[in-house]
């Protein structure tokens, strides 16, 4: 083919396909020629054979040629790579993203896609190097930038591998660290640069290239912890701190490092009795005040805190500690931002293309086109990330209500019903159940949770049962009852009653996590503390109060950091926990009544054994509005607990409780003890009163104000 087709067909009408003009092809009988495009260069220079050559300028364009002999094979030639290395021919390589990755991908079957996609270090054809694929169909080139050419989108064309829409190159030599983006040409001649959407690892912000990562030299440890894993869910204990690792502690006013915040937070939540560390998410994004749920890297950990090696040491150190590591995991929008997944190949690619589907109303983000396989996969390839390379424990869902309807934020006429006339998003319904059977298929013993504010049915029932198929939910209506009701002074509790009983009728229909998150802590809503009613007294003696029915009541728990030491400010994702308030003795108090509250928890098999069965609880007493009192029996593996909960600040001295035969009762704990800050009123012993027949039907017993009381009782 003449030189100036050559050139016509590398600058403007066959980008598409470099490798198929551009590295080693036949020339003749008893030749071959190597082509190399260097823009701009006037000369350039070969090892053939390990002797050095100088190639033939045949285009101004900046086309070399170099005519080799007929046996030479693509490893026994290198060139001078822009940064002045010797390296092998990018364009004298196999694709590596192979027939059945395409296959596989275009069903949204994929569940290595985590493994192929994107920019990856790899040992191909017998070279080191990094392959590069990214999903852009309607793309009209795409080019690998990188300072390793200069970002210059000329250098290095991607081969289009046809109808599955991938692009792919394989560039020896690249080691990690090397930073890089996909400069994409669109149909309509609009040039984008964009963020590989599978980075495992970016810049720090503001900046925001994608960073190659060595991601398969750690070495765990955690073998045993990841054995028993799968026995540490529905039937075992779980008190989770919930964390934002960017402000949970810092040094001089600067993040600590993953490593860091591995041993500082295993100590604290080993002594606190925390059972599970939930990470707000470590998704990287451009914006700190967005707390992680707006995400640009679905693969990439955040760079804030170290690097993805660093964030494997921190997962391996918690489990090493016997400290559980749940992430949150945002599938449900993204941002806007022109570097991210937005409008990628110069089409609505990830989102939809309608506003009524693709535009969330509340958050000014993009949603996710779940019905596209391709995307569906992205999303379940993005979660498996987490479980694969960081053997995080479980994976919180954000938003879940969000996705599973249409209306979801939406006035009349703004949404688009789905084929049935309904509101529910059946393609999102159907992700969700994919993502869960993949995650609990692939990874046994990771658990997912959701946070799904409505009554949606089945949120946490088994596939198999017509449910979505997480293991939790998020308990949002007790905790929405039972914050409306604590925050009222104890005189107009009496009027609100139901709002305690109330969640007994559900508590069953799901498997429940009681919650007090970070959203019940900004915005105006007040810290934890100060929603609290009465004086200082009382502010302390209802958080304990509250943290104790909490840890009573059926379902596991989740706290907010800040909470276990009575923060009086709203969090700041800036600001670190006041922990100098550990300095006065109130809030080192309640932060002892909540350690022993977990320790307690642990413990006491009742508090969690059948949690979501009603042959784990039984009422006593839900009808003593009048005291704002209520009662009742937690059951597990044979033991008993009478949990009382006194929600007035009066002082009970002959608190009658009908309960029959109970036998003998022993306290375990009380939240009104002095060291946690109570008044420690001198309490009496509880008496046993027995009928005529001589068969217990009561006790008698003394009830401390705004406090709880545990009780061992034997039948």
């Amino acid at each position: 083919m003449p030189i100036q087709l050559l050139a016509e067909k590398l600058l403007y009408t066959s980008r598409h396909d470099p490798h198929s003009f551009l590295g080693l092809h036949p020339y003749d009988d008893t030749h071959k020629v190597i082509r190399i495009y260097r823009p701009g260069a006037c000369s350039l220079h070969l090892e053939v054979r390990g002797k050095v050559v100088e190639a033939t300028h045949v285009h101004e364009s900046g086309l070399f040629e170099c005519i080799v002999p007929k046996n030479l094979a693509y490893n026994e030639y290198r060139v001078y790579h822009q940064n002045g290395t010797l390296m092998n021919d990018p364009y004298a390589f196999w694709p590596t993203f192979s027939e059945l990755d395409q296959y596989l991908f275009g069903k949204g079957v994929h569940y290595s896609l985590h493994r192929q996609m994107g920019g990856r270090l790899c040992h191909h054809q017998g070279v080191d190097g990094a392959k590069f694929t990214v999903w852009a169909p309607s793309a009209k080139s795409v080019s690998l930038v990188g300072d390793f050419n200069h970002w210059d989108g000329r250098t290095n064309p991607m081969r289009s591998l046809g109808g599955c829409g991938v692009w792919e190159l394989f560039v020896p030599g690249l080691k990690a660290g090397e930073k890089y983006k996909f400069e994409v040409h669109t149909q309509a001649g609009e040039l984008f640069i964009k963020a590989d959407p599978y980075a495992l690892s970016s810049e720090l912000r503001p900046r925001n290239a994608s960073v190659l990562a060595e991601i398969d030299r750690f070495v765990w440890t955690d073998e045993e912890w990841v054995q028993k894993r799968p026995h540490l869910t529905k039937n075992r204990p779980i008190s989770i701190y919930e964390v934002h690792l960017g402000s949970w502690k810092k040094k001089d006013g600067q993040f600590l490092n993953y490593r860091e915040l591995a041993h500082e937070l295993a100590t604290y939540c080993c002594d606190m009795g925390y059972t599970h560390v939930e990470l707000m998410p470590l998704s990287e994004h451009p914006l700190d005040e967005s707390w992680g749920y707006q995400v640009t890297g679905f693969f990439a950990v955040t760079s804030r805190f170290g690097t993805p090696t660093d964030f494997q040491y921190f997962v391996n150190h918690m489990h090493n500690q016997g400290i559980g590591v749940i992430m949150d995991w945002v599938p449900g929008h993204f941002p806007r931002d022109d570097f991210s997944l937005g409008n990628f190949d110069g089409t609505c690619l990830y989102e939809h293309a309608d506003p009524k589907q693709g535009l969330h109303p509340h958050w000014s983000t993009l949603i996710f086109n779940f019905g596209r396989k391709e995307v569906s996969n992205f999303l379940i390839a993005s979660a498996l990330v987490w479980c694969d390379l960081y053997h995080i424990d479980g994976l919180r869902v954000d938003a879940v209500a969000s996705m599973l309807y249409l209306d979801y934020g939406r006035e009349d006429g703004c949404w688009v019903p789905n084929i049935y006339g309904g509101k529910e998003n059946l393609d999102a319904i159907e992700f969700l159940k994919h993502a869960n059977s993949a995650i609990h298929t692939n990874y046994p013993g990771v658990v997912t949770f959701a946070e799904e504010s409505t009554s949606f049915n089945g949120v946490s029932q088994p596939l198999e049962s017509g449910g979505l198929g997480f293991d939790f939910k998020w308990n949002m209506g007790w905790m929405n009852d039972t914050l409306r009701y604590i925050e009222k002074e104890p005189i107009f509790r009496v009027y609100h009653h139901n709002d305690l009983t109330f969640g007994l009728l559900y508590a069953f229909s799901e498997h429940f996590v009681l919650v007090f998150s970070h959203d019940e802590v900004v915005h105006g809503k007040k810290s934890m503390l100060s929603k609290m009613p009465g004086d200082m007294w009382q502010k302390f003696a209802n958080l304990r109060l509250l943290l104790s029915y909490q840890m009573c009541q059926p379902g596991k728990k989740l706290v907010f950091m800040g909470t276990e030491i009575g923060q009086w400010n709203e969090w700041y994702c800036k600001a670190e926990v006041e922990w100098l308030l550990l300095e006065y003795p109130t809030h080192k108090g309640l932060q002892t009544c909540v350690k022993e509250l977990n320790h307690l928890y642990q413990n006491e098999k009742a508090l969690w054994a059948d949690d979501f069965s009603p042959n784990g609880f039984e009422w006593v007493d839900f009808r003593d509005e009048k005291n704002s009192v209520i009662s009742y029996v937690r059951k597990g593996e044979g033991q008993s607990l009478l949990c009382i909960h006194n929600f007035t600040p009066s002082y009970h001295h002959e608190y009658l409780l009908h309960i029959r035969g109970v036998k003998s009762v022993e306290e375990i704990f009380n939240s009104d003890e002095v060291r946690y800050g109570g008044s420690g009123k001198v309490r009496e012993p509880v008496k046993i009163l027995q009928d005529k027949n001589d068969a217990p039907y009561a006790l008698m017993m003394s009830l401390a104000p705004l406090s709880t009381t545990i009780y061992r009782v034997h039948y």
